[in-house]
């Protein structure tokens, strides 16, 4: 995260937080976001002096997410083709990432042909990954087994796990196996009893000063309830991090960019590498967005960088499209 003047700060100190408390989207090539206090500020677009690499020092990863390996309608009858592009654009950074994140949907229908090839692709990146499963890498007959026996290794009941790295406490967690996606479904996600009497122990022992991000497939926040978009004990599990000064949380399944502050944390939602969603409740249901013109498409698609220099604060992000 770059420093910055107090004059520069001024604009972002006047913001009311409480006004930040609602969804933003971003779009077009790609934004740095920084936080000071709780307030998100923009450092520029993509390709600008302030973005153009990682600050010095910085502890740099990289977020993708529902890459759905499998899906073969409109408007991406090629998702292979389009996380092909992603992990492209990747190996490109002049900063290379420490690690990648994949926040689920990794697969469009559970089938080990489908993780076969998305393997294929993301390991040609050369970098460490850390996979969370989305509902449909859950969705086999077995519940998740063919999922947890390829990506669960070394992790906590049915997923969840946590390390640190850079100074950074890293926490997965797993809010896919009740969930019922579908417009009108059964509920929200949830996170369960089990798990969230391990993150409560899990971070127990921390500092305070410790930067926490949270991962997990569906937002832990609610953004629209009808479309199941949210996790009804999130409440809990966010409660057992309110006491650390900087926490993120980093989502997919929605397949937009939308971001919400409270006090010291924030969370972002991430686009997707296979296809858009409509924004919530202008469809009359989630899915993909068909009517997306194939020329435009990768205008919705892309990948998340984020930097963090440790007694800097909360996170720079920067969202980026397949194509400008």
């Amino acid at each position: 995260m770059a420093d910055r003047d107090d004059k520069d700060l001024s604009g972002a100190a006047k913001m009311n937080r409480r006004g930040l408390l609602k969804c933003m989207a971003w779009t077009g090539t790609g934004v740095v976001w920084t936080l000071s206090g709780g307030v998100p500020r923009t450092l520029g677009l993509i390709g600008g002096a302030a973005a153009a690499e990682a600050p010095q020092g910085a502890l740099t990863f990289v977020q993708i997410s529902d890459s759905h390996i499998g899906f073969h309608l409109p408007p991406n009858p090629d998702p292979s083709a389009t996380l092909t592009e992603a992990i492209n654009k990747i190996k490109a950074m002049p900063t290379q990432p420490a690690f990648l994140v994949h926040t689920g949907d990794i697969s469009h229908l559970s089938k080990e042909e489908q993780w076969d090839d998305a393997d294929q692709i993301i390991k040609s990146a050369n970098k460490q990954v850390f996979f969370l499963p989305g509902e449909h890498d859950v969705a086999d007959a077995d519940n998740g087994k063919a999922y947890l026996a390829r990506y669960g290794k070394n992790t906590k009941g049915k997923g969840w796990y946590s390390f640190d790295h850079g100074g950074v406490h890293f926490i997965g967690l797993i809010n896919v196996f009740e969930f019922q996606p579908g417009f009108k479904s059964a509920g929200l996600a949830k996170i369960g009893d089990e798990q969230l009497e391990w993150l409560e122990k899990d971070v127990k022992g921390l500092s305070a000063s410790t930067p926490i991000v949270l991962m997990a497939h569906l937002p832990l926040w609610t953004i629209y309830e009808q479309w199941g978009w949210g996790t009804q004990d999130a409440g809990r599990a966010l409660g057992y991090v309110k006491r650390f000064g900087s926490v993120t949380v980093l989502n997919g399944h929605i397949h937009q960019i939308i971001q919400k502050v409270e006090g010291n944390v924030t969370f972002h939602t991430a686009d997707s590498t296979a296809f858009p969603q409509p924004a919530p409740g202008t469809a009359p249901a989630p899915g993909p967005m068909k009517e997306v013109p194939a020329n435009e498409l990768r205008k919705y698609l892309g990948i998340r960088t984020v930097n963090y220099v440790r007694g800097k604060g909360a996170p720079a992000l920067i969202d980026s499209t397949l194509i400008a």
